[in-house]
């Protein structure tokens, strides 16, 4: 039976179709509110206020379904799209030499898939982690103070969800972003409205066509609405890396609030570590720091490791067992050899680390290839993660509108406009940005550059 899906929407404008079309020609999405029932429909399907926030359209919907669409779209797409991390060769034969010993191993397969785990997450791998971050970082934790989840982004659901939104008094908390822009799945993680506030970057230019998002303690005010302070590091979807000054300048504003510093690690060092400045990972009780298996080369695991207080440990345990009952076996089981044997580290440094470096080295000279002297342009100083950001000061028409002309020419970006939740007021800087993965088939990439400089110069 074909079912219609209309709500009656409280906020129209949160859940309008945003025009564009897949790959494939057709709308991406049938949108809730849109026209009556499909025929042949004999159900109409009301959704609550939860299903109208959660199935409208979204910046990381737009960007995952391009990703699909892509992925079997054929050669011809430059993906420049997306987050999916390369098939780094190194890291590939490191997993499937491990899945091999998982397989020739009936015990380890037997109990990798066939039991769940505790709400916490995996014992051993648990173990493995606090034994890593004592070793490498000397960080004070025990296995009280980690738990597995399924992706960062469950994590970042939930987390910001037990700290922010409505409060049984009727009072109101927000999640602050002391700088944007800031990572597109943070965006419509909130249960409730307006979950975000932040705050404009002090933008300093290094030289002619290279610029630096510093944050501006200036002007960085922690009111008392706020519950906690959230940045990733390194910066998806700009490259920058918060320098450690900033950090613990950040982690002593959080507790003097006596809230928590969320530090998104997911790029960062000791692992996956595609960053490419000399930096310290920070934890103390008042930082809940997050890692993920993503980057290393396990995104299809989903599995995120929270470093927290054993009480924010506890509370994401409650909220797995509720939502997901445990988290997935498969990335903790692949992962946790490689970490006790410090294969993981050594990976890290040296495949993972000099792979991203020199594809992002390579990308920019393109750009600076394509772009100088043909049109205005700007590119934030690459210091990590697996993206370029681009600024066209001069742009004519949105990235909104530059995004849907290059998917007409079979190349895939990101618009910058998603990438600055919490902003009160509009800002042109935002619509003059946009976000292009280097990490793939190079050959894809410098014609992807070549491509996004005809068309900025084409839109005047």
């Amino acid at each position: 039976m074909a079912l219609s899906i209309t709500a009656a929407i409280e906020s129209p404008e949160r859940f309008a179709a945003v025009p564009g079309q897949g790959l494939s020609g057709e709308p991406r999405l049938r949108q809730p509110g849109m026209t009556g029932p499909e025929e042949g429909c004999s159900m109409t399907l009301r959704l609550s206020k939860f299903g109208q926030r959660f199935a409208a359209r979204s910046g990381i919907l737009e960007l995952m379904a391009d990703l699909g669409q892509a992925m079997g779209a054929g050669n011809d797409v430059c993906m420049l799209g997306g987050g999916n991390p390369a098939p780094v060769p190194g890291v590939q034969e490191a997993l499937r030499r491990r899945m091999a010993e998982i397989l020739a191993d009936g015990d380890q397969f037997d109990r990798m898939i066939g039991n769940y785990d505790p709400p916490q997450g995996n014992v051993a791998f648990i173990d493995a982690i606090v034994q890593l971050l004592r070793g490498e970082l000397g960080w004070e934790i025990g296995p009280e103070n980690v738990a597995v989840t399924n992706g960062s982004q469950s994590a970042f659901f939930l987390l910001f969800n037990l700290l922010a939104g409505e409060f049984a008094d009727g009072s109101r908390r927000r999640i602050l972003l002391p700088i944007v822009p800031e990572y597109i799945g943070y965006a419509d993680l909130g249960l409730a409205d307006d979950l975000f506030t932040a705050r404009k970057p002090d933008i300093r230019m290094l030289d002619e066509n290279t610029f630096k998002y510093r944050i501006d303690f200036d002007n960085l005010a922690v009111g008392d609405d706020v519950a906690a302070i959230c940045v990733s590091r390194p910066t998806n979807p700009s490259g920058n890396v918060l320098a450690d000054d900033e950090v613990r300048r950040l982690a002593d504003l959080a507790a003097a609030r006596g809230i928590p510093l969320i530090c998104d690690n997911a790029y960062g060092a000791p692992f996956p570590r595609i960053v490419f400045v000399d930096i310290q990972p920070i934890w103390n009780e008042s930082i809940i720091f997050s890692m993920s298996l993503s980057k290393f080369g396990l995104p299809g695991t989903r599995t995120g490791v929270i470093v927290a207080t054993p009480e924010v440990v506890q509370s994401l345990a409650h909220c797995n067992a509720i939502v997901s009952l445990a988290s997935g076996g498969v990335g903790a089981a692949m992962l946790r050899s490689l970490l006790t044997s410090g294969e993981a580290l050594r990976i890290s440094r040296e495949v993972i680390r000099p792979f991203y470096q020199q594809r992002a080295e390579r990308a920019l000279g393109w750009v600076h290839e394509h772009m100088r002297g043909r049109v205005a342009y700007r590119v934030h100083k690459c210091e990590g993660s697996m993206f370029l950001w681009l600024w066209f000061p001069e742009l004519t028409i949105t990235t909104y509108e530059l995004y849907e002309r290059l998917k007409a020419r079979r190349v895939l970006v990101v618009p910058g406009t998603y990438f600055f939740p919490g902003l009160r007021e509009p800002w042109e800087h935002g619509d003059q940005c946009l976000r292009i993965n280097y990490a793939h088939d190079p050959r894809a990439v410098e014609k992807g550059i070549r491509i996004i400089a005809e068309e900025v110069r084409r839109a005047g």
